[in-house]
């Protein structure tokens, strides 16, 4: 004698419903839903260490090429020992011994309200400013002072672009620009990445002799010459206009013109 429907319980009636049935489809659904979240939840895990690794070292791969130092093939964790890394105190322009230069993080920083400050005057929209910042050092063999390498964002047309600026040991002439991180428009906003447009920073300069700072991204070279001009991006006005705010900000006296004096002065 057939058993009643009624007096099945809910898994047996479950399974008799036909395979396209709703409540199967929406089971098998789910099923793969939460299995695969899973399995991409526990790779994420997993890979977070290596991810942080490739992250470290593609950070140590543009300090590298700002510098002029990057060979490819080479090993970039022996290449960047070279360099030394500080933590500096942007108010004051010194080196500060609160942290330790090599886990500092600067982004963590710029978030975390007892290390950072929120900007009322902001021209490179980065809302909030960290109080301090990881600087690297390049010395010569005589342990005078080659270069030094300083962290830069701001915003562009549509993300915070990141990077790096390299100056001269006199603290004015810039050695080189270039960003590690943005998402700026394809063939646009993005040709900050155009090793073209990346060479012309090569030896232009921050300030006048009177210390009035100078350097301007724009289309037409300004009445205070060549020599602090680059050229804008083509057809990428706002991209533009947020490289040349981002410079000027980190470069004037909220960003970095205290350790700029500090170093003009042989105190660094």
């Amino acid at each position: 004698m057939p058993e009643d429907k009624e007096n099945k319980g809910f898994i047996r009636r479950f399974l008799d419903l036909p395979v396209d049935s709703v409540p199967k489809t929406i089971f098998v659904a789910v099923s793969i839903c939460l299995v695969a979240s899973m399995v991409v939840s526990a790779a994420a895990v997993s890979l977070r260490p290596l991810q942080e690794v490739n992250k470290l070292k593609d950070k140590q791969i543009n300090i590298l090429q700002v510098a002029g130092l990057y060979e490819p093939g080479s090993n970039v964790a022996e290449a960047f020992e070279v360099f030394e890394p500080q933590v500096l105190e942007i108010a004051t322009g010194k080196f500060t011994d609160k942290f330790d230069p090599a886990t500092f993080d600067d982004r963590a920083a710029a978030d975390d309200p007892e290390t950072s400050i929120a900007l009322t005057d902001d021209p490179a929209s980065i809302g909030r400013q960290s109080k301090y910042v990881t600087v690297y050092l390049l010395r010569n063999d005589d342990d005078s002072l080659d270069k030094v390498i300083l962290p830069i964002h701001g915003y562009g047309l549509w993300s915070t672009l990141y990077g790096f600026i390299a100056l001269e040991e006199n603290g004015n002439d810039i050695f080189g620009l270039q960003f590690y991180s943005h998402g700026e428009t394809p063939g646009l906003g993005a040709e900050v990445d155009n090793p073209r447009w990346k060479s012309q920073w090569n030896g232009k300069k921050l300030t006048d002799d009177s210390g009035d700072l100078l350097i301007t991204v724009a289309k037409t070279v300004p009445p205070q010459g060549e020599e602090y001009h680059v050229d804008a991006l083509a057809g990428a006005t706002l991209t533009t206009v947020g490289v040349d705010n981002l410079v000027r900000f980190w470069m004037g006296e909220a960003g970095f013109a205290p350790f700029l004096e500090n170093l003009k002065a042989g105190e660094i």
